[in-house]
């Protein structure tokens, strides 16, 4: 009884998590730069050119991220996720969603920006035309419109079985419906991923070209951490955990995959369909 908890609050224990989450994040941004650096690039005197730094940083992080996610999984098995506790989690992930958004909003000025002042080659203040010439853009109600159907049916899919399991407490169709956003989830990358060997530019050719795989490439790479995220929803309530009075992890899952269909609706309308 001396050590029973008399309070609202987890206090956390130490823990490695945040300094190997910071030094593998930045083990992979420097080896991202020498990755594509054509230049010679040394970190501590040691060559970083080529993938393999990038790569070992990546593997960090996604490593930091299944352990440091697992502990925090334990936490709630065990107890500690208190309703104040679930009240100030929910808080941190609105703050990472707003944060998610103004990373977009970054992408989306420069491609606004672009088409609506674009630059000549002779002069930075001549005026060219958009897309640039040369460039073949895709026909938005072909590849891309099917894509959108896909991810909002992949959101209802994850509504249904958010709906299903908290207001109904009916696991089996929750577990459908998260299996069927998950199906949904890896069709639209492996579609986005046909449309990219398809193109008509690479990333460099003109700043139409870096634009649009900076921000449908983002975006696409959102939509595999998401469709990771419901799927660890998925195999979580196939094990019988969360319930619908404790269910943080099913509800930030369905707020980022809802986030993720917001983003892309704004994509289609302004890249693929105003942009072209």
């Amino acid at each position: 009884m001396a050590h029973a908890k008399n309070h609202d609050y987890h206090i956390l224990p130490p823990s490695i998590w945040p300094f190997l989450g910071a030094i593998s994040a930045f083990l992979m941004l420097y080896g991202a730069v020498g990755w594509m650096h054509e230049g010679d690039v040394r970190l501590f005197y040691i060559p970083v050119n080529g993938p393999w730094l990038f790569l070992m940083g990546l593997v960090a992080v996604l490593y930091v991220m299944f352990g440091w996610w697992a502990n925090v999984v334990q936490e709630g098995e065990e107890g500690d996720h208190t309703p104040v506790v679930r009240i100030g989690l929910r808080y941190g992930f609105i703050l990472f969603i707003i944060s998610e958004a103004m990373f977009f909003v970054a992408w989306f000025w420069n491609f606004i920006k672009n088409a609506m002042y674009p630059m000549g080659p002779e002069s930075p203040i001549k005026d060219g035309v958009w897309p640039p010439e040369g460039i073949v853009t895709f026909d938005p109600w072909h590849l891309p419109f099917i894509n959108t159907l896909i991810l909002l049916l992949s959101g209802v899919a994850v509504t249904w079985a958010h709906h299903a399991f908290v207001h109904e407490n009916d696991r089996k169709t929750a577990i459908n419906g998260l299996a069927v956003a998950v199906v949904l989830g890896v069709i639209f990358s492996f579609l986005q991923a046909y449309e990219y060997s398809h193109a008509a530019f690479g990333l460099a050719d003109t700043a139409y070209a870096s634009a649009f795989y900076m921000a449908t490439g983002f975006h696409g790479f959102h939509v595999i951490i998401g469709t990771i995220f419901l799927a660890v929803c998925l195999l979580r309530l196939t094990r019988g955990q969360m319930t619908p009075d404790q269910h943080v992890g099913l509800e930030a899952a369905a707020w980022y995959w809802h986030f993720v269909d917001v983003v892309w609706l704004f994509l289609f309308a302004v890249i693929y369909i105003w942009g072209s």
